[in-house]
């Protein structure tokens, strides 16, 4: 075996715990099995054993299936006899288990034509269904003929509920006593209110059914939900008085147009107590314990109804159709309808239900162990193969699809354990019955020899091994305990204080014996050495190129370092051109390392950023292309440009970012190239077939170049003028109407009008009297 070695790894130290490791482990028993100087393990891959001598003494016990009863499937079910019909093959299996060791089995499921159908009808009478009940009055008789074009063997039972006859759920006032409609002015007259009322045991008179129907009364509850989930448990618990076959498929149809009670709504009525699971029909067939037992859990609903074998149709109201449909995925085997608000198409739903129930099969597992792992492969009928399903669709009457079934074993349980487990089609009676044993005892272990000679009469020899009393010790309990044993130990360990033997060997008496590694040897008078555990370098010891001594690597010539990975040779580190490293790095361990940015390859010979590289590639370009260059000579070419990869194209392309762009003048054009390096180590260059050469412009272009730039001037300058005036003329424009808005004049005068009469006042000064006078005299 490559790699890690689980067997010998696990340090198993009896044949039972070797057969836990890995169900590819295997035991050797043999007495005088490994060397006197190491312990070679007894747990390892069986071909190891072999490989050491142990042929004829190993233990290893692996998985085993016996079939105990194949009856071959039926292909009709109505036309034998019913209890003979066959849909699953086989009916038991027997498994002998090692841990870890995966064995397989193949399951066949067919459904078989014309097989017996029993359809119990569960109808909801709350009020709101009373259009409901007027158009089933004659439903047996059109669902029988429906039926019989898919089954000759058919039988029909009715039943309906409402809720629970307490408070908050119905009216309990007594003057609602009798009539719980009272007051109601759409509908003033209705029966008392009830859980669950079983009125037609399965039958093959469908009269019967529809007598039973038109005596249907509605009733009235308080609240929107209905008690339907107490009547689904009845329904399906009660065999005898529904009058289930067991060798008829069951069909359930609940018709409702509302939401149902579940568990823990019991509590609102003072109910604690959860459902028990159990059938409560009294004489009369009413559900006796509706005001004792709370509601029933959808995980016991979906347990009752696979124990029974029974698949239930929910056919609800358009409104309720996605709650129902979650209650699928909860509840195994059930299916969902819609029905009309007054259930005109119960018929077409119910045919369309049975035919999707038949038109798939899916295995369910009851009592399964904790110790046992299991794994579905289902085979349907397009022959593909799909690990983890365990169903199959879209099937029709008389498919027949397989399931591989892989089981294993996770651990081993108390001795003589034994466990029984049961796989089913979901809504079959029809099962596997599968019995396990488990495979965790060696055949040797029934072999121990107590005192035996082999153990020095101090232990009992058991699969190759002493397993010694206490007071001794020794591979064959050749040593006692106390001073002496404790001198034997202190013989065994390299200084005070550490393991024995290192922790990687057995003291016998008074020498290791060094255990035995997948990996290499271990040695050493205290096992302290070995010759794998050195410095690797890429996961290889000591680079490959040295030997491992007691956790040393010693280097072969040519190679230095702790992992002997550093190479002292410098050949590979020189160019084609001679140089160390092309000029641009140091040779470090046979190998170049790059300092000049840009530069790559083994010896630093790409460098598309370094100057002069567009030189370099041009000679490979030259000699290989135009056999022209400095290295035209057809040998020096090859050894320079071995790795350069040239095309010729028509038109460059520069789109790549990576590619590098070069241009070197040849005879007055300009040859152009563009080159990427390729992580392989090579170079791809893309050349123009032709270099690029410029030609003489035209006279005749030059001159109408000219005349359109004068005139394109003219216009430009033409243009600027008249924005120019344009703006000047505006701004005058502006400001006469500005000054014209400044302007008051009265309304009734001339402004060039002036009178004919002038004032004047005239200012003087004299003296009279010697007094001064200013103005005018009195």
């Amino acid at each position: 075996a490559e790699g890690l070695n689980l067997c010998t790894s696990g340090s198993a130290t009896s044949c039972e715990e070797c057969l836990l490791i890995h169900p590819k482990c295997a035991w050797c028993s043999k007495e005088d099995f490994g060397s006197t100087k190491s312990i070679t393990s007894r747990c390892d891959f069986l071909q190891n054993l072999i490989a050491n001598g142990c042929a004829g003494a190993i233990e290893n016990p692996s998985s085993s299936i016996s079939v105990v009863q194949d009856i071959p499937l039926s292909s009709k079910g109505s036309s034998q006899a019913h209890l003979d019909v066959t849909q699953i093959t086989p009916q038991k299996v027997a498994l002998n288990l090692r841990p870890g060791d995966r064995t397989s089995f193949r399951v066949q499921v067919r459904q078989v034509e014309d097989y017996p159908v029993d359809l119990y009808y569960l109808m909801d009478l709350s009020l709101s269904m009373n259009d409901d009940l007027d158009n089933i009055h004659n439903l047996g008789t059109k669902l029988a003929e429906e039926m019989r074009k898919l089954t000759s063997n058919f039988r029909l039972g009715f039943g309906s509920f409402v809720d629970k006859n307490i408070s908050p759920f119905s009216y309990t006032a007594p003057r609602y006593q009798n009539n719980p409609c009272i007051g109601y002015k759409l509908f003033p007259s209705c029966v008392p209110s009830f859980g669950f009322r079983h009125l037609l045991s399965l039958t093959d008179k469908v009269d019967r059914f529809n007598e039973e129907v038109r005596k249907q009364k509605v009733s009235r509850n308080r609240d929107a939900p209905e008690g339907g989930f107490d009547a689904i448990l009845q329904a399906a618990v009660c065999k005898e008085k529904i009058g289930w076959r067991k060798e008829a498929s069951h069909l359930l149809v609940f018709t409702t147009d509302d939401v149902p009670h579940i568990a823990l709504d019991g509590k609102l009525g003072g109910l604690v107590q959860p459902h028990d699971g159990q059938c409560h029909l009294n004489e009369a067939n009413e559900y006796s314990a509706s005001s004792q037992l709370d509601y029933p859990s959808l995980a016991l609903l979906g347990e009752k109804l696979a124990e029974n074998n029974i698949h239930l149709i929910f056919a609800v109201t358009k409104s309720h159709y996605i709650l129902y449909k979650n209650f699928t995925t909860l509840i195994p085997g059930t299916t969902v309808e819609i029905l009309h608000k007054d259930s005109k198409n119960i018929i077409e739903l119910i045919v369309k239900a049975y035919n999707s129930i038949r038109s798939k099969v899916e295995l369910t597992v009851w009592d399964s162990p904790e110790d046992i792992g299991l794994t579905f492969t289902a085979t349907c009928q397009d022959g593909l193969s799909y690990p983890g399903l365990r169903k199959c669709g879209d099937l029709k009457i008389g498919d027949t699809v397989s399931f591989e079934v892989a089981v294993e074993a996770r651990s081993c349980p108390a001795e003589d354990t034994s466990h029984t487990f049961t796989i089913k089609p979901a809504g079959f009676r029809d099962t596997l019955e599968v019995a396990v044993t488990y495979s965790c005892q060696c055949g040797c272990t029934a072999r121990a020899a107590p005192a035996s000679a082999e153990c020095s009469g101090n232990g009992t020899y058991s699969c190759g091994l002493c397993h010694c009393e206490p007071g001794h010790l020794g591979a064959r309990c050749e040593c006692q305990e106390g001073a002496s044993g404790d001198l034997h130990h202190a013989l065994c360990r390299e200084a005070e204080g550490k393991p024995l033997c290192s922790g990687r060997g057995e003291c016998s008496c008074n020498q290791c014996l060094c255990y035995e590694s997948e990996f290499g040897n271990i040695y050493g008078p205290f096992c302290e050495c070995d010759d794998f555990s050195c410095a690797r370098y890429k996961g290889v010891l000591c680079s490959g190129h040295g030997e491992c001594h007691c956790g040393e690597c010693k280097c072969h010539a040519g190679y230095i370092g702790d992992n002997c990975n550093c190479s002292t040779e410098t050949d590979s580190c020189v160019s084609s051109e001679g140089q160390m490293c092309s000029g641009r790095g140091a040779c470090v361990c046979g190998r170049c390392q790059c300092s000049e940015p840009g530069a790559f390859g083994e010896t630093c010979e790409k460098c598309p950023t370094c100057p002069g590289v567009c030189s370099t590639k041009r000679d490979c370009i030259e000699c290989k292309l135009f056999n022209s260059g400095r290295l035209a000579d057809n040998q020096t070419c090859q050894k320079h440009c071995k790795d350069e990869i040239i095309t010729t194209v028509d038109a460059l392309e520069t789109d790549d970012p990576n590619a590098i762009l070069c241009a070197y003048p040849v005879n007055n054009c300009v040859m152009k190239f563009t080159y990427l390096e390729l992580p392989s180590g090579k170079s791809n260059l893309t050349v123009l077939k032709e270099p690029a050469c410029s030609s003489a412009p035209s006279a005749v272009t030059i001159v109408l170049a000219v005349i359109g730039s004068v005139v394109l001037i003219g216009i430009i300058l033409l243009a600027l003028w008249k924005l120019l005036v344009t703006i000047h003329d505006r701004r005058e424009f502006d400001r006469f109407q500005s000054e014209r808005s400044r302007a008051r004049y009265e309304m009734a005068s001339n402004p060039l009008y002036r009178k004919p009469i002038s004032t004047h006042n005239v200012e003087f000064t004299f003296n009279k009297l010697n007094k001064s006078y200013n103005g005018t005299v009195d």
